[in-house]
């Protein structure tokens, strides 16, 4: 049995720096704090947080979304992947960015916290000091 979430807040930078950032090694890692490989390819591979996340790029608006295959190193086998969306868009003070976590295995409760604390808490911190 899988869930679905979703989360949402305002982030201080362009939709178009999310997304870059997002989708890029160096960027990626700077603003969680922990080392990642991301291209802004559909079909490229990536990971985060030291290998314990994996997936691939499924699709990819520029600026817009980003929908990725999402794996924690926990899974089991039959639990497969789950799918990230994320929706950018313009708002006062930035970006308003809507994460949905789809797919996610019923034993995985921790994921929503953590998308906040590992994620969104991280962001509004690295692009509010770039400002």
């Amino acid at each position: 049995m899988t869930i679905e979430f979703t989360v949402s807040d305002i982030i201080p930078a362009s939709p178009q720096e999310i997304y870059d950032t997002w989708l890029d090694s160096h960027g990626h890692s700077r603003m969680t704090g922990s080392p990642a490989h991301a291209t802004a390819n559909v079909g490229d591979s990536f990971d985060a947080w030291e290998g314990h996340i994996t997936g691939k790029n499924l699709e990819l608006e520029p600026g817009k979304r980003i929908v990725q295959s999402w794996r924690a190193a926990d899974y089991t086998e039959s639990d497969g992947h789950s799918q990230i969306e994320v929706a950018l868009e313009p708002a006062e003070g930035g970006t308003k960015i809507t994460l949905t976590h789809r797919n996610v295995p019923d034993n995985q409760t921790g994921h929503q916290a953590g998308w906040l604390s590992h994620y969104f808490e991280p962001m509004k911190h690295y692009f509010g000091e770039s400002k």
